[in-house]
């Protein structure tokens, strides 16, 4: 192999790590978006590239419009200040112009905060319960549930992020779309993925509903972002997705390790030895 293709082949496999820790969990002096790992946070990130370069552009009219007007216009050039008043052209043309400039960033708006509200077709139903202070998910169409509560310092293990690793992973299937419930036992919570595009509130009393779908295998975090008391800084959200038939192994091994739905205890299966060979007789 050339160095030439050996380099770009290292530098591409470090793009690609990087890029799977960008979408992970938040990097130091990192700028801009983690890398986004589902269809809405990918449209979220190409909506905010384009209204930053709205304002810009206005921001740059608007610099270069009032360097001007301070150069033409200052003391020396004119002594005697002119004065005018109604010109209805002027007026009727920085009224509509920035009336067509807001209806250009609304469409897409619209569109997009409707693609986050719907799913079709889900896969697969996740209800999760906001506490104070843990999560817990329940799986309607596997019947089973459990807590993910923060792993504390003490007992991290290395490599595992600090306040961001759970001791019961949330397990997600990739690439199918997923409906998201949502809903809190005593305050409002806030469920949060950078990596998804979800921020999705948890009320008491109420079941809010959001989807998505996560585009490659890989361990993703989010936190609670609604303030909900001493710990709320406390509230990891730890999820794993795998491939649908890993996935599907998983749920199979969950429903013997978690409680149902009912609150019955998981199913326990035992194998049964086999029967004793019978002693040989003298």
């Amino acid at each position: 192999m050339k160095p030439s293709s050996l380099a770009g082949l290292v530098a591409a496999s470090v793009l690609l790590i990087a890029g799977a820790a960008m979408a992970a969990e938040p990097q130091a002096w990192a700028i801009g978006f983690q890398k986004a790992q589902s269809p809405t946070m990918e449209r979220i990130t190409s909506l905010a590239s384009f209204i930053n370069g709205v304002i810009v552009c206005i921001t740059i009219l608007v610099s270069a419009l009032l360097a001007y007007a301070c150069w033409r216009f200052d003391a020396k050039r004119n002594p005697k200040p002119a004065s005018w008043s109604h010109n209805t052209p002027l007026e009727l043309a920085w009224t509509a112009i920035p009336a067509v400039i807001l209806l250009l960033i609304a469409i897409p708006s619209f569109r997009l905060l409707y693609f986050m509200d719907r799913v079709q077709n889900a896969d697969m139903t996740l209800k999760i319960v906001g506490h104070q202070w843990y999560w817990s998910y329940e799986y309607p169409d596997q019947d089973f549930k459990f807590d993910s509560m923060i792993v504390t310092d003490d007992a991290l293990k290395p490599g595992q992020a600090r306040l961001l690793t759970a001791d019961n992973e949330l397990v997600l299937p990739a690439g199918v779309p997923i409906r998201l419930q949502m809903t809190a036992e005593d305050v409002i919570h806030s469920w949060a993925v950078p990596a998804f595009g979800v921020k999705t509130d948890a009320v008491p009393g109420r079941l809010n509903e959001s989807w998505v779908q996560i585009n490659e295998p890989g361990v993703y975090y989010g936190q609670c972002s609604q303030l909900c008391g001493v710990n709320h800084g406390f509230m990891p959200i730890h999820v794993r997705a795998l491939p649908k038939e890993e996935f599907n192994a998983w749920a199979t091994e969950a429903k013997h390790k978690f409680a149902h739905l009912d609150g019955s205890p998981p199913t326990v299966t035992v194998a049964l030895a086999p029967p004793a060979a019978p002693e040989a007789r003298p």
